[in-house]
């Protein structure tokens, strides 16, 4: 017998819930659809309950190592440019180190929420003129200039 799957969610755990709410509802766009006590928060960006569960683990709860085995980052998919390039600015403005990458079937920023989690927001090229239909293994930076021209 046979069976498929699809990420559901991914759960984080963070060291201050109500600063991670307020980070994932800022730049994330994503909306509370439920809270359980001060420990976990569920959070979307449509109509699924949750694409994003927050854990309240406490501030003295240890940092996973930057070079070290585990999740790598959560990707958000934008529907244009010009919101790929919002959220640059948006990001930027709160002085969210952030470094756009250009994988020729998609734009995207990689940058860390307050706990350090990996994030991507990505904007999908393969069907545009100049995207390609699988990646390479080849990424490229992409400028600040060429981010304010899809504006």
């Amino acid at each position: 017998m046979e069976y498929k799957t699809k990420i559901g969610h991914a759960h984080l755990k963070v060291a201050d819930l109500e600063r991670s709410i307020a980070f994932y509802q800022r730049f994330l766009k994503l909306d509370i659809t439920q809270r359980i006590g001060a420990h976990f928060a569920f959070l979307s960006g449509n109509d699924m309950h949750h694409e994003l569960a927050l854990q309240q683990v406490g501030p003295e709860a240890p940092r996973p190592h930057p070079y070290g085995i585990g999740l790598y980052h959560v990707a958000f998919e934008v529907p244009s440019g010009k919101d790929l390039a919002l959220a640059f600015r948006t990001l930027r403005e709160a002085g969210i180190d952030v470094s756009p990458v250009n994988h020729f079937i998609s734009w995207a920023l990689y940058f860390s929420d307050p706990d350090g989690n990996g994030l991507e927001i990505y904007w999908d090229t393969r069907a545009k003129s100049f995207g390609k239909k699988s990646w390479s293994g080849y990424s490229e930076a992409i400028s600040e200039q060429q981010l304010d021209a899809l504006l």
